[in-house]
C-alpha cells in the first residue's frame, strides 16, 4: 500500500490530492495562479486533517515538474523537496505534458492501445501543448502507452507545425496551448480536445512510478523549465 501526497501548480488552476495506490482520497484546487504559494501548505495541512492521514503516513510526495509558470513550478518542487527532507521519504516527478497527455488518453473513447482508424489505419497520437506567450508553445507528443514520440520543446506554432507526422497519423491536441492550434491548423487529421485539468492523472503517474521505484534524485531535482527566456518574462508578468 502507498499513500502518496501529489502537489501540482504548474499551471494557472493548482491541485493537491491525496491517492491511496493511485485511487484518490481526496483533492483540493487553486483557481488564482498568484495565490499558489499562500494557498498550497494550508491546504495540504486541511486535506491531511479532511483525510485523517497523518504525516508520517505518507510514502513518497509527488510533483508537477513542468514546464509551466516559473513562479508556480518553484512552488510545488520546494514544498515537496521539503515534504521528503523532513519526512525522509521519496520524490516522484511527472512531467506536466504527459499529464496532459494522459488525461487525453483516458477520456477518448478508443477501447485499447492496439486500436487503429478502421479506414486509414492511422494510429492516434496525442499532442500536449501549454501556452508559452503569443504563438509559442510547450509542447511533447504521446503515444498511446504514453511513450514520447517527440520529446518536451518549446515551439513556435505555424500552420504546417506538425504537418509530417500529421501524414501517417491522427494527432489529438490537448492542453491550454492547443487553443491558438486549432485557430491556424487546416489538417483533417488533427482533433482539438478541450479537458478540464484531473487531479487523477498525477495520481495514477506517480503511483505506477512508485511501483516501479522511479524516483528522483532529492538533492539534484530542478523545475523543467525548458526556456530559460520564457520563465524570465513570465515571473515578471506574475509580479507585475
Amino acid at each position: 500500500m502507498a499513500i502518496i501526497l501529489n502537489i501540482d501548480t504548474a499551471l494557472d488552476i493548482a491541485f493537491i490530492s491525496l491517492a491511496q495506490d493511485g485511487k484518490l482520497l481526496g483533492s483540493a484546487n487553486n483557481y488564482r495562479q498568484k495565490d499558489h504559494s499562500a494557498w498550497l501548505h494550508a491546504a495540504v495541512a486541511q486535506l491531511m486533517a479532511d483525510s485523517k492521514i497523518s504525516v508520517h503516513d505518507l510514502d513518497a510526495i509527488g510533483v508537477s515538474i513542468g514546464p509551466g509558470s516559473y513562479t508556480g513550478l518553484r512552488i510545488a518542487v520546494s514544498a515537496a523537496k521539503g515534504f521528503c527532507y523532513a519526512l525522509n521519504i521519496p520524490l516522484i516527478t511527472i512531467k506536466t505534458l504527459e499529464q496532459i497527455a494522459w488525461q487525453g488518453i483516458y477520456s477518448t473513447d478508443e477501447a485499447d492501445s492496439s486500436k487503429r482508424d478502421s479506414h486509414e489505419n492511422r494510429e492516434t497520437l496525442f499532442c500536449s501543448m501549454i501556452d508559452a506567450r503569443r504563438m509559442e508553445v510547450f509542447t511533447a507528443v504521446y503515444n498511446r502507452q504514453l511513450s514520447e514520440v517527440i520529446k518536451p520543446h518549446a515551439l513556435v506554432l505555424n500552420q504546417h507545425s506538425f504537418e509530417d507526422l500529421l501524414q501517417g497519423h491522427k494527432i489529438l491536441f490537448l492542453g491550454n496551448g492547443s487553443l491558438k492550434f486549432e485557430n491556424i491548423c487546416q489538417n483533417a487529421h488533427a482533433m482539438f480536445k478541450n479537458i478540464a485539468p484531473n487531479p487523477l492523472a498525477l495520481a495514477t503517474l506517480t503511483y505506477r512510478d512508485f511501483v516501479g521505484n522511479n524516483f528522483a534524485g532529492l538533492a539534484y531535482t530542478e523545475p523543467l523549465y525548458l526556456k530559460e527566456f520564457f520563465t524570465r518574462e513570465n515571473e515578471a508578468n506574475e509580479k507585475g
